[in-house]
């Protein structure tokens, strides 16, 4: 199967990344090595210069004002991902460039960013995208809402929308190694609790994946195969460390901040069955031991 991104001979591929965060800065850099011509923005000045030095180039955009370079980015992009966190009002980058994003005339493919914490609790079963979405917190509850504004404006701009619904992210500086040779890790345990997690590096993959084979109003879950106990996961990363682990605590919400308890009160098995079957995606980190392995060999 071709690409949907076939380019004449001399140009290159042109993606735009909103929110150029933890996840997000491991997809450029996935895009960059395929020679493509990648931008960010960050919310600060600062930020975009440190970027910026690591080879990233990035401008600043604070959720309002567009600048003249930004808005010649977006009416030139390929692709543009949106990875921006929401403020009060809602989805910052529709809010300020709908209209520019409906008439770049090269746009084939957008991606958002969003968690599956818009299901909610289901009592540990096994869900896929045709579950109920019950968000319980506030910023699930605004998290369902902006897909939904961004498919209402697929819709209306005929610009194709994907949806990525993220379980809890790991990967190089961040995972439960991270946290055992920080000190913070713990292993609260409540009964039957299970967490879904995703790799960055999978995260990336997935979303090379959707950008060659695009569906517009497609929604994907982007986690492994394999929800676990999280008591489980810490002790797995100590042991190929060569670190002690940390007492296994009961979970008590009453000693949690009020969004660990709210994470804690969601449980459920989330299926990637979909991310496999359409955009024939093969995992590099199917579930998080050989992820692990490798991240404590790396000298994690």
């Amino acid at each position: 199967m071709g690409s949907a991104f076939s380019e004449p001979t001399g140009t290159r591929m042109k993606l735009v990344i909103f929110g150029l965060g933890y996840s997000a800065g491991f997809f450029a850099r996935a895009a960059l090595a395929k020679g493509w011509e990648v931008t960010g923005t960050v919310r600060s000045a600062e930020k975009a210069g440190e970027l910026s030095r690591q080879g990233l180039h990035t401008l600043v955009f604070g959720g309002f004002a567009v600048s003249t370079p930004l808005a010649k980015l977006v009416a030139d992009a390929d692709a543009v991902l949106v990875s921006a966190q929401p403020d009060e009002s809602g989805d910052p980058v529709l809010g300020a460039l709908a209209d520019k994003l409906a008439a770049a005339e090269k746009l084939r493919w957008i991606g958002y960013l969003s968690t599956i914490g818009v299901y909610g609790d289901h009592g540990g079963a096994w869900i896929d995208e045709t579950a109920e979405c019950r968000p319980t917190s506030r910023r699930s509850r605004q998290r369902l809402e902006i897909e939904q504004d961004w498919l209402t404006f697929g819709e209306r701009s005929g610009k194709p929308v994907q949806i990525f619904r993220l379980s809890g992210i790991y990967g190089p500086g961040r995972s439960p190694i991270t946290k055992l040779r920080a000190g913070t890790a713990n292993r609260l345990v409540k009964p039957g609790q299970v967490f879904n997690r995703i790799h960055v590096d999978d995260i990336a993959g997935i979303l090379m994946a959707s950008i060659e084979a695009p569906r517009a109003g497609a929604i994907y879950n982007v986690t492994d195969d394999e929800p676990a106990p999280p008591q489980d996961v810490v002790s797995f990363a100590a042991e190929v460390a060569g670190l002690a682990p940390p007492p296994e605590t009961p979970f008590d919400p009453a000693k949690l901040s009020p969004m660990a308890a709210s994470f804690y009160g969601e449980n459920k098995r989330v299926s990637n069955a979909l991310v496999k079957r359409e955009l024939g995606y093969a995992f590099r980190y199917p579930d998080y031991r050989q992820a692990l392995r490798d991240l404590a060999a790396s000298g994690e």
